[in-house]
């Protein structure tokens, strides 16, 4: 079992950046899949970034794409989410969450039932 705390989010201008990190607990951090999801306001729960095991296979959704980088130190059991550019639209709550069978099918990381272990979450809000 892991846990996961998430920290860095806050309220920013758009064109802003953030750096949100997840930090895990216990000894097999890299056994672990990671992924960050996002939910905004009266809206479903999104797939955001992906990143396997050792870092070779990521994902991102379109949307954050070439401004949205995921990257991991299995020494420091920490997964961050380097956010630039930030727009409106980037404003949720954000979750970094584990999947320890390690899935790296496109089709299954996007999907939330592919993650056992959540964080609480980060808030991130982006003024116009």
């Amino acid at each position: 079992q892991v846990q996961l705390v998430e920290s860095g989010g806050g309220l920013v201008q758009a064109g802003a950046s953030l750096r949100l990190s997840c930090a895990a607990s216990g000894r097999t951090f890299s056994s672990y899949a990671m992924g960050w999801f996002r939910q905004a306001p009266g809206k479903e729960r999104e797939f955001v970034a992906h990143i396997s095991r050792s870092g070779g296979i990521i994902y991102y959704q379109n949307s954050v794409k070439g401004r949205f980088t995921i990257f991991r130190d299995n020494a420091k059991n920490t997964v961050y989410l380097q956010m630039n550019s930030l727009k409106p639209e980037d404003t949720a709550v954000y979750y970094c969450a584990a999947d320890p069978r390690s899935i790296t099918q496109a089709t299954d990381v996007i999907a939330s039932r592919t993650y056992d272990y959540w964080g609480q979450g980060t808030q991130v809000t982006v003024s116009s």
